[in-house]
């Protein structure tokens, strides 16, 4: 869903720090089985086959970009994302207060997804429009964010957005072929280990996680190597543009740190996020995989960022 063409970079942003390492998690490498082959999985997305990938060693955050350490970017650049730009961003139709509801225009909605709507005045600092704000959310993720503000920000900070083969080597955690970050069972005993919708989508979420929405960015118990909500609360941008059959060849070229096809429309996501059921998109799978326009931005996708271990 694509709020607009990009206008280019803000090109007074420089890089202020570099890549502070704190909060991230060194990983040292190796070789992983990359996809899925999930009987329930998206065959168009390309989720197979199964593979061996070789990653090198480098930093990832262990939590996603918080909407607190967003606005010191902001704070010290005075950037203004692609929403703010455009002057509205995609929200989903249950967040909205009745009344907002009643008065949204049928034109501004999503063919095909009627649950989003495009609103005046959303943005990472008023995730549901005007009147709403972030003051209880500062520990949450920042969302509304394009590939492209994510890369602004990471240009700034001194990281980069990680690979698509990064994201899920560091999300499988080493339990090889499993279907959540934490194993084969959504809920192991009983116990919510995301936040994902639960009820009727779109129209009732009983938010028995404990969530409607997001979540702050340091919930649940964290994957075996400590990374947190890599299944469900929201999507992240990865580097990769998308493709679904770019990596199906078996050539070991593509198989050691693979970063996509060199070109492309969209920008890999992946994680799922509090919107995602099993009865319509169960994309928090860890080894789902869907995409996005580089200048999209919604209240369900935010980022996580890494680092290129030096020397």
């Amino acid at each position: 869903m694509a709020v607009g063409k990009d206008t280019g970079a803000q090109d007074r942003i420089g890089v202020a720090r570099t890549g502070d390492l704190g909060g991230m998690i060194r990983l040292e490498g190796g070789i992983f089985k990359m996809g899925s082959r999930d009987a329930d999985g998206w065959t168009a997305d390309g989720e197979g086959p199964v593979r061996d990938v070789e990653i090198s060693p480098f930093y990832l955050g262990a939590t996603t970009v918080t909407n607190e350490q967003f606005s010191k970017f902001i704070e010290s650049t005075d950037y203004l994302t692609e929403s703010e730009r455009f002057g509205w961003s995609y929200v989903f139709m249950g967040q909205l207060p009745k009344s907002k509801q009643r008065k949204l225009k049928p034109d501004r909605s999503v063919k095909g997804l009627q649950w989003w709507y495009g609103v005046e005045g959303a943005s990472w600092r008023k995730p549901e429009g005007p009147g709403s704000h972030l003051k209880t959310r500062m520990e949450h993720p920042v969302v509304h964010v394009s590939w492209n503000d994510a890369q602004a920000y990471c240009e700034w900070a001194g990281y980069r957005l990680p690979t698509e083969a990064e994201w899920e080597y560091a999300a499988r955690g080493g339990l090889e072929t499993q279907r959540f970050p934490w194993g084969s069972e959504l809920k192991p005993e009983g116990k919510h280990r995301c936040n994902i919708w639960q009820g009727s989508f779109p129209t009732q979420n009983s938010a028995e996680d404990g969530y409607a929405w997001t979540a702050p960015a340091k919930s649940f118990k964290a994957n075996p190597w400590g990374f947190y909500n890599m299944s469900g609360n929201i999507w992240e941008w990865c580097g990769d543009w998308f493709s679904p059959d770019w990596h199906v060849p078996a050539s070991p070229k593509t198989r050691i740190n693979p970063k996509g096809p060199s070109t492309g429309t969209a920008r890999v996501i992946r994680g799922g996020s509090f919107l995602c059921h099993d009865s319509y998109c169960n994309r928090y799978r860890v080894g789902a995989r869907t995409s996005n326009a580089p200048d999209s931005a919604t209240t369900n996708m935010g980022f996580r960022v890494a680092r290129d271990i030096q020397g």
